[in-house]
């Protein structure tokens, strides 16, 4: 199933698209979060079967939100999770972005509210000039998990999403961590839906491309992370309790605008769209 979060009359609402995608079927719950901790898979086949009985909201008369406006923890980031994403931002920064180890680089992506499809990027003129895209692969965990074997890490994922990783380059690198160049208002646009796990193979095998006013900069395929899915799931649970609703960010291909010689970063007015195979495409402006 597609799901999603959208606005009617004022209020918001979760639903699950038709299969012809142009029409939204209200859910019972209050919200993304509360979805994912209380329905099965099969709760939400049912309720979607009853709402559809009652006459679906055509998508055009709603306003599409983040699948999850409100995470109600902090983003789980991997950094440089792509080899060759790993040797362009060593290029760009050889103090910054230079691994010494095999080791998953993690960080943590504050959001107070994602943002939502064909919305906005704040440009934040006078914090940052180097305003950057990252197109990845959103896992959102559907219960808690603790001690999870890699081999176990499908039973723990409700779905997946895609996620644009904006950064400010020059606050990344400019701090020990990155956890502010990461986390101004408006750097985590999500969506446009989330896709049920039970809607994709496992390990997800997935084309993931952006482009910026419509001229492609990133091109590959979700097969290729170095850190999977399941080996972050082991790992990080190996010491900590990751809750339902939990969102991670599986790292981004080469192609970012850092990438390029010179650097090719965003200005007002630009259009990124990231889109991955079998989710959908989400589409920002830079204003």
């Amino acid at each position: 199933m597609k799901l999603v979060t959208y606005r009617l009359s004022g209020a918001e609402h979760v639903g699950a698209l038709t299969a012809d995608g142009k029409g939204v079927l209200p859910l019972p719950a209050a919200d993304m979060n509360t979805l994912i901790e209380t329905m099965t898979l099969a709760d939400l086949r049912s309720a979607a079967a009853a709402a559809e009985r009652g006459g679906a909201v055509p998508l055009s008369d709603v306003e599409l939100l983040a699948p999850i406006p409100r995470p109600r923890q902090d983003v789980v980031c991997l950094g440089m999770n792509y080899r060759d994403h790993a040797e362009e931002s060593a290029r760009y920064s050889a103090d910054a972005f230079t691994k010494n180890s095999t080791a998953a680089v993690y960080f943590s992506k504050r959001v107070s509210e994602a943002g939502k499809p064909d919305g906005v990027i704040p440009r934040h003129a006078g914090l940052t000039d180097r305003l950057d895209y990252e197109a990845e692969l959103a896992v959102v965990l559907g219960k808690a998990a603790r001690d999870v074997k890699a081999v176990d890490a499908a039973d723990c994922i409700f779905g997946y999403t895609v996620l644009n990783d904006v950064s400010a380059r020059d606050l990344q690198t400019g701090h020990k961590q990155w956890y502010f160049g990461k986390s101004l208002d408006g750097f985590t646009p999500m969506g446009p839906v989330l896709v049920t796990a039970d809607e994709i193979a496992y390990p997800p095998a997935l084309e993931i491309t952006s482009r910026v006013n419509g001229e492609l900069r990133q091109k590959s395929n979700t097969a290729l992370l170095i850190t999977s899915i399941g080996q972050i799931l082991e790992e990080l649970t190996g010491g900590m309790t990751l809750l339902p609703g939990t969102i991670i960010a599986t790292g981004t291909p080469a192609g970012v605008g850092m990438g390029f010689d010179p650097p090719r970063f965003l200005q007002s007015g630009d259009t990124v769209e990231c889109a991955i195979e079998g989710i959908g495409t989400l589409c920002s402006t830079v204003i």
